[in-house]
């Protein structure tokens, strides 16, 4: 038996906006975009879905207790910390305002979720 991960799917309020900053953020091709669902196609073949949330609470992080958590935050590798973090920031993210590691810069993307740029 084979299994493959294929594709990480973030529930959103705005899907095709959201597909748009991480096609920008990645340098990657958003494949198909509407207001229910978007793809997008990233380098090395995985894939990221954007599926649009009734009810989308925006997460706070670092979590606080009695409101929306991160159910999940996407890792980035980059090769220089602070070229990625300025080009991020360009797209549309916003800096985090603790940062917990060194090497790690946690950043929120346009909806609210976190994600993280690093290096080894």
């Amino acid at each position: 038996m084979r299994l493959s991960l294929t594709s990480v799917t973030v529930g959103t309020s705005q899907p095709r906006e959201l597909a748009a900053f991480y096609a920008r953020l990645l340098g990657a091709t958003v494949e198909t975009a509407d207001d229910g669902w978007a793809l997008v196609r990233v380098e090395g073949g995985l894939s990221l879905g954007f599926e649009r949330e009734r009810h989308f609470r925006r997460p706070v992080w670092p979590a606080v207790a009695g409101e929306q958590t991160a159910s999940q935050h996407l890792d980035v590798r980059v090769d220089d910390l602070d070229a990625a973090v300025r080009h991020a920031v360009e797209c549309g993210a916003v800096l985090a305002e603790i940062q917990p590691q060194d090497t790690v810069r946690v950043l929120i993307d346009p909806d609210g979720h976190p994600f993280c740029l690093f290096v080894d």
